[in-house]
C-alpha cells in the first residue's frame, strides 16, 4: 500500500518548503568534525578505479611464461652468444610497454573517475554542502533525495514520504518505506520523497565501502576473451611439459653433441612454444582502448564492459535522458471541465514548490507557474515511476482546503474519458500530457486515484538529443537492434522515436499490455521496438525475457527506475548526470551526457576483439608448429634445427611486429562467441602444416648436404621453409587487404631478404643459404605449404563455421 507522511502545518511557512532550518537538526559543528577526524573516525577506506601501480607491475613481470623465459635466458646469457638471447630482451622490452600503457590507462580512470564520483550532501552547522565520500565522519547528518545512493550505514533521522530501494542487497524489488530510527542500508538508494540520516557505519566498517569498492574497481577479470587466453594458455603449459623435456632429453642424452650447441638448440625448440605476447597486446589493447574512451569522457568502470558492449546485440534505451535531454518546457495549460486558468495554474505552482526533489516535469512546470504565495502544503505525495503520479494535499486559507494529483492521464482517467483522445492526439506529435486531478481523498489513500476529477491537461515538450538520429542509424547499421522501454505514454514515445527515424516506431505496445510469460513476452519483444507505460520491474523482466533468447543486451538509463534493468543488463550504461544509484550499478558512465559516445564504446570493443582474435592465431600457430617440431625431432632422433637467434628474428618478423599494427588496427566486424574455438580451429591446422613443411625441407637438407657446415645449411633452408608458410599465415590474417596491411606484410618479406643478402646480418643471425638446388626446393615446399593452407583453412570455415 501506498504510505504518505504528514506534514506539520505550523513548520511549513509556503506550499513546498520543509521545516526552516531551524526546526531542522544542525548537523555536527566543525568542532566536532574536528575531533571524530582526529579520533580516526573517517569514511577513509580508498575506492579505487584502477589497479595500483603496485598491482600492474607485478601483473605484468610476474607471470608464468615470464618466470620460464627467464630461466631460460639466464641460460643462454652463459652457454651462447648475445643472438641467441634476443628473446630475453623482447620480453624485457614488451613488459615494459605494457607496464606503460597500463599506467596510462590507469592515469586516465582516476581522472574520470573524480570526475563522475558521488557526493553526498552532508549537514554540518546547520549548512548543507556536497562532500566527497571519503570526507564524511561518524555521526555525520546526509541529506537524500530522489536517486541517491545511501553511502554508509545510518539511522534514518527526517523522512518526507522516503521510500527506499534496497533490492540490490536484499533482492526484494518493492520499495521500503522508512520512518525516523529505521536503519539505513548503504548500497541502497531513494525511490520517492528525500529526508536525512545519521552515520552510524563509517570506513571500513561500513558495507558501502566495500560496496562501493567493488562496484567501481578497474578490473581485468570476467570477460570471455581473457578467460579463453588463460584456458589456451593452460593447454599450451600441459603440452610444453612433456615437449620439452623430451627435447631435453633428446638433445642433451641420446644426441652426444657439443653440450653449449646442445643447450642453445634445446632452449631454441621451448621459447617458440609459448605464446608470450598474447597477454601482453590483450592488455595493451584494452589499455589504449580504455585511454581513448577517456578522452571522449567515457568511464569504463569494468574493463570487460568495452567487450561486452561490442557483442551485444540488443540496446535497451530510456527515453527520457536518453533520446531526450534531461530538460521540459510546458507548451501549453488546457483547462478541463470548466476549471479557471488561473485557479489551476495557482494549483500547479503549489504542486511545484510541494516538492523538494522534483523531477524534470515538475522542474518545467515550476518555471512555468512559480507564483504559489499563501498556501500551505499538509501533505505530499512524492512521484514515483511505480504510481506515475504525485500529489499533495494544500490549506488554502480561508478554511479552504483540497488535494490534487498530478500525472499520466491514462493511469488517472478512465478509459473512454473524452480528455484521454486530446491526450492521445498530443501523444502523437511526440509531447508528453500530464493531467491535473482533484480528489476528495488524501492523495496517498486507496482509491485516490479513482476519485479524481479531471482539472487540466499540461503539455510539456521534450528536447531531442541533436545527436540520437544519427546514433540509432549507426545501430540499425550494425545489426544491433534497439528497443524504446519508457514510463511514458506509449504514443508519445512512439511519435519521439518516429522523430528520430527508429524503425518500426509506428507500432508502439503498452506494457500494461505484455504477457507475464518470460517466452510470450521474449517473442512481443523481438517482434516491436517501442514500448511505453513500462514499469522499472517490467524493465528488468523485459531485459531477463531478452536474454533468455540468447541476446545480449545492453541497457541504457539516468533514472532510479531504470537501476534494476541496469543492474540485470549484461551491460549498464548510465549518464553522468544520472542519479548515483544508475552510476553505481552501471560499467559504463557517458559523463559527457551525450548518448553519441556509445558508438565509440562498441567501436573500441569491437576493434579490441576482433583484433586480438586475429593476433591470436598468429601466436598460437607458432605454439603447434614449435611442439610439432620438438615431438618429430624427438622421434627422428636429430638435432633440433633452429637456434633461439632464427625464432626470434622469425617471430619478431611474423608476429611480434605485425601483431603489434593489427591490435591496434580498425576494425568493425561485429565480435563473436566461442573465442577458443575460432581461434584454434585455424592455429592447428596452420601450425601442422607450417610444422610439416618445415620438417621436411630440413630432412631433404640433411641429404643434401654433408661436410662440417652441413648443419648451418640445413638451418637455413628449414629457417626459410618456416619463413614463407609464416609469412603466408600472415597475409591470410592480414586479409581484407588496405594499403598498409600489405605495405606491412611486404615490409616483413623485405627484411628477412635483407637478413639474408647483407653480410654481417648473415654471420649475426648465423643464416647463409648454400647452392640453389635445396633454397629453391624449400620455396616449393613453402608454397606447396602456403596452397595447403589455403584450402585448409577454406575448409575449416565451411566444416566448423564460427
Amino acid at each position: 500500500m501506498t504510505q504518505r507522511a504528514k506534514i506539520d502545518t505550523d513548520s511549513r511557512g509556503t506550499a513546498g518548503g520543509g521545516p526552516p532550518v531551524e526546526h531542522r537538526p544542525a548537523g555536527l559543528t566543525s568542532a566536532e568534525v574536528a575531533e571524530r577526524v582526529a579520533r580516526g573516525e573517517v569514511n577513509d577506506v580508498p575506492v579505487r578505479s584502477s589497479r595500483s601501480a603496485v598491482d600492474i607491475v607485478r601483473a605484468n613481470v610476474f607471470t608464468r611464461f615470464n618466470a620460464i623465459i627467464g630461466v631460460l635466458w639466464v641460460t643462454m646469457l652463459f652457454v651462447a652468444p648475445i643472438q641467441d638471447s634476443l628473446f630475453g630482451f623482447v620480453i624485457v622490452a614488451n613488459t615494459g610497454i605494457g607496464i606503460i600503457q597500463e599506467l596510462r590507462a590507469k592515469k586516465t580512470l582516476d581522472g574520470l573517475a573524480v570526475i563522475g564520483e558521488a557526493k553526498p550532501t552532508v549537514r554540518r552547522d546547520g549548512t548543507a554542502a556536497e562532500l566527497s565520500t571519503s570526507e564524511i565522519v561518524l555521526g555525520d547528518l546526509i541529506e537524500l533525495g530522489p536517486g541517491d545512493k545511501v553511502v554508509v550505514d545510518g539511522v534514518v533521522a527526517e523522512a518526507d514520504s522516503l521510500e527506499v530501494d534496497e533490492s540490490l542487497l536484499t533482492g526484494e524489488a518493492d520499495p521500503v518505506v522508512k520512518k525516523p530510527g529505521d536503519p539505513m542500508m548503504s548500497g541502497s538508494f531513494v525511490v520517492a520523497g528525500g529526508g536525512a540520516f545519521t552515520a552510524t557505519k563509517v570506513g571500513r566498517e561500513a558495507y558501502a565501502a566495500q560496496l562501493a569498492e567493488e562496484a567501481s574497481r578497474f578490473t581485468l577479470v570476467h570477460s570471455e576473451l581473457r578467460s579463453g587466453i588463460s584456458t589456451i594458455l593452460k593447454y599450451v603449459t600441459w603440452m610444453m611439459v612433456p615437449t620439452a623435456t623430451g627435447l631435453i632429453i633428446s638433445q642433451l642424452i641420446v644426441k652426444d653433441t657439443n653440450l653449449k650447441d646442445s643447450i642453445a638448440r634445446t632452449v631454441g625448440g621451448i621459447v617458440p612454444m609459448i605464446p608470450e605476447g598474447l597477454v601482453l597486446l590483450t592488455s595493451v589493447a584494452f589499455a589504449i582502448g580504455v585511454v581513448r574512451l577517456g578522452r571522449k569522457q567515457c568511464l569504463v568502470q569494468e574493463l570487460p564492459a568495452i567487450e561486452g558492449l561490442a557483442r551485444v546485440d540488443v540496446v535497451c534505451l530510456d527515453k527520457t535522458g536518453t533520446l531526450t535531454e534531461g530538460g521540459m518546457d510546458v507548451t501549453a495549460l488546457r483547462p478541463l471541465n470548466g476549471s479557471d486558468e488561473a485557479y489551476v495554474r495557482k494549483v500547479l505552482g503549489a504542486l511545484g514548490a510541494s516538492d523538494p526533489h522534483p523531477n524534470a516535469s515538475l522542474q518545467a512546470i515550476i518555471e512555468a507557474y512559480p507564483d504559489a504565495d499563501g498556501w500551505r502544503c499538509t501533505e505530499a505525495l512524492p512521484f514515483s515511476s511505480a504510481r506515475k503520479y504525485s500529489g499533495a494535499t494544500f490549506d488554502e486559507g480561508g478554511g479552504e482546503e483540497s488535494s490534487w494529483l498530478l500525472g499520466a492521464p491514462d493511469v488517472l482517467l478512465e478509459a473512454g474519458d473524452p480528455a484521454l483522445a486530446e491526450t492521445d492526439h498530443l501523444n502523437e506529435q511526440g509531447l508528453r500530457v500530464l493531467l491535473l486531478s482533484r480528489t476528495d481523498r488524501e492523495p496517498g489513500a486507496p482509491g485516490a486515484a479513482e476519485a479524481a476529477r479531471p482539472a487540466a491537461l499540461v503539455v510539456l515538450e521534450q528536447r531531442l538529443r541533436p545527436d540520437a538520429s544519427d546514433t540509432l542509424a549507426y545501430f540499425a547499421d550494425q545489426n544491433v537492434a534497439t528497443k524504446v522501454i519508457s514510463g511514458d505514454n506509449a504514443v508519445s514515445v512512439g511519435a519521439v522515436a518516429g522523430k528520430l527515424e527508429l524503425p518500426g516506431a509506428e507500432h508502439t505496445v503498452d506494457a500494461r499490455t505484455l504477457p507475464e510469460d518470460r517466452e510470450k513476452m521474449a517473442e512481443v519483444l523481438e517482434e516491436n521496438a517501442v514500448f511505453g507505460r513500462v514499469t522499472p520491474q517490467q524493465k528488468r523482466d523485459m531485459v531477463a525475457a531478452l536474454q533468455s533468447k540468447g541476446h545480449t543486451v545492453a541497457m541504457t538509463g539516468d533514472g532510479v527506475n531504470d537501476v534494476l534493468a541496469l543492474k540485470d543488463a549484461d551491460i549498464g550504461v548510465s549518464m553522468g548526470s544520472g542519479s548515483e544509484a544508475t552510476r553505481a550499478v552501471a560499467q559504463i558512465v557517458l559523463l559527457n551526457n551525450s548518448f553519441a559516445t556509445l558508438p565509440s564504446v562498441v567501436a573500441e570493443g569491437r576493434r579490441v576483439i576482433g583484433n586480438i582474435t586475429r593476433v591470436a592465431t598468429l601466436f598460437l600457430t607458432k605454439t603447434v608448429y614449435s611442439v610439432l617440431l620438438a615431438v618429430l625431432v624427438v622421434c627422428s632422433q636429430v638435432e633440433y634445427p633452429f637456434l633461439p637467434r632464427h625464432l626470434t628474428l622469425l617471430s619478431t618478423l611474423t608476429i611480434g611486429v605485425p601483431a603489434f599494427f593489427l591490435a591496434l588496427a580498425p576494425n568493425r566486424e561485429r565480435a563473436k562467441p566461442h573465442f577458443v574455438r575460432r581461434v584454434m580451429r585455424y592455429a592447428i591446422p596452420g601450425g601442422i602444416i607450417a610444422g610439416a613443411a618445415t620438417f621436411t625441407t630440413y630432412l631433404l637438407a640433411r641429404h643434401h648436404y654433408n661436410g662440417a657446415d652441413a648443419l648451418g645449411a640445413e638451418t637455413s633452408a628449414a629457417t626459410l621453409t618456416l619463413f614463407l608458410v609464416s609469412l603466408w599465415v600472415l597475409a591470410i590474417i592480414a586479409r581484407p587487404y588496405t594499403w598498409w596491411r600489405l605495405a606491412l606484410v611486404a615490409t616483413m618479406a623485405g627484411a628477412f631478404l635483407l637478413v639474408l643478402v647483407v653480410p654481417w646480418l648473415q654471420d649475426f643471425f648465423a643464416l647463409k643459404l648454400v647452392g640453389t638446388t635445396m633454397p629453391w626446393a624449400a620455396v616449393a615446399i613453402a608454397a606447396t605449404g602456403a596452397a595447403l593452407l589455403e584450402t585448409a583453412w577454406r575448409w575449416v570455415d565451411r566444416r566448423f563455421p564460427a
